[in-house]
């Protein structure tokens, strides 16, 4: 007589992490070969949220801000008259709000540029405001803040 005994079955055994990592790119590949890509998929955030922004070079909160705001005015444009226009473009004390993290930070920042405004584009009798307006470009803008970051980065604010 034969005694015939039935295959033991085990459960498979769960795999490595490297073997789940090795069949990675073959789940994709299935996956958009048999379903078609949907941006929403990938794109988590609306599609008019500004992407975070690089650090910047400075390391003090003054230089960081005065910093962005220059960003600011040359990712959204450069406005004059007023602190913010329709198309979204600011001048040089809506920039700096913008980005600020409070008040006193924007008044320091202004109070600073307003010297470098002074002492280097010779407008002494000017406010922050009166000088932006004055400019036919963002060129000097665009420098007035470099210059203001420099400083406050160089006395450390």
């Amino acid at each position: 007589m034969t005694t015939t005994t039935a295959p033991t079955t085990r459960p498979p055994r769960a795999l490595t992490f490297d073997e789940r990592l090795a069949l990675a790119p073959l789940a994709i590949d299935a996956r958009i070969a048999t379903t078609p890509l949907d941006l929403a998929d990938v794109i988590r955030l609306p599609v008019d949220t500004r992407p975070p922004a690089a650090p910047g070079p400075y390391r003090t909160p003054l230089a960081a801000l005065l910093h962005r705001a220059a960003v600011r005015i040359e990712t959204d444009g450069w406005a004059t008259g007023a602190c913010r226009d329709e198309d979204g473009r600011r001048c040089l004390v809506g920039a700096i709000r913008a980005e600020a993290s409070s008040r006193r930070l924007a008044d320091d920042a202004c109070t600073l540029l307003l010297d470098v405004i002074r002492r280097e584009f010779g407008g002494a009798d000017d406010t922050v405001p009166s000088w932006n307006d004055r400019q036919t470009s963002p060129r000097p803008v665009l420098l007035a803040l470099g210059r203001a970051a420099q400083l406050a980065s160089d006395r450390n604010r």
